[in-house]
């Protein structure tokens, strides 16, 4: 009644992935994701703006395109 060595090393196949995945998930949750100090391209903040919609276009913007 033992346990068939295929299934065991199958079930070791699939803990090793998932803790690959979970592994990379932490990675890429808590890596650093800014630009180190010697980067050219520093982090900046976006200044978001919607464009303007004149009164009567139904929501369409002015120059939409």
């Amino acid at each position: 009644m033992g346990v068939p060595v295929g299934a065991v090393r199958e079930l070791l196949v699939v803990l090793v992935v998932a803790g690959t995945g979970v592994l990379l998930a932490l990675l890429a949750a808590f890596g650093p994701w800014h630009p180190g100090v010697g980067d050219r391209h520093p982090a900046v903040v976006v200044e978001l703006h919607s464009p303007t919609r004149p009164m009567g276009t139904g929501g369409v913007a002015e120059h939409a395109g």
